[in-house]
């Protein structure tokens, strides 16, 4: 167990090894959730994504454009639990 202490301004620093553990690196956000028992669950934030990400998932992945039409049939298809 890691015992950390709070300063007079109420701040805590963690160890370096705790941040590697949870997968943080300077400039990253830590999310806290206040459990009903008093203890707290700590872990690294996921950055939101942007639409230029989302665009960009399936880049190179096929060379197939589909057209509208295809689009459409499958959307139609997935929101109908067909495919």
């Amino acid at each position: 167990m890691t015992t950390l202490t709070v300063t007079a301004r109420g701040q805590v620093t963690f160890r370096k090894d705790v941040l590697n553990h949870l997968g943080i690196k300077p400039g990253d956000k830590i999310e806290l959730d206040k459990l009903p028992d008093g203890r707290v669950a700590l872990r690294a934030a996921k950055p939101p994504g942007t639409i230029d990400d989302f665009l960009g998932l399936l880049a190179g992945k096929t060379n197939k454009v589909a057209t509208l039409d295809e689009i459409n049939e499958a959307a139609a298809a997935g929101w109908a639990g067909t495919e």
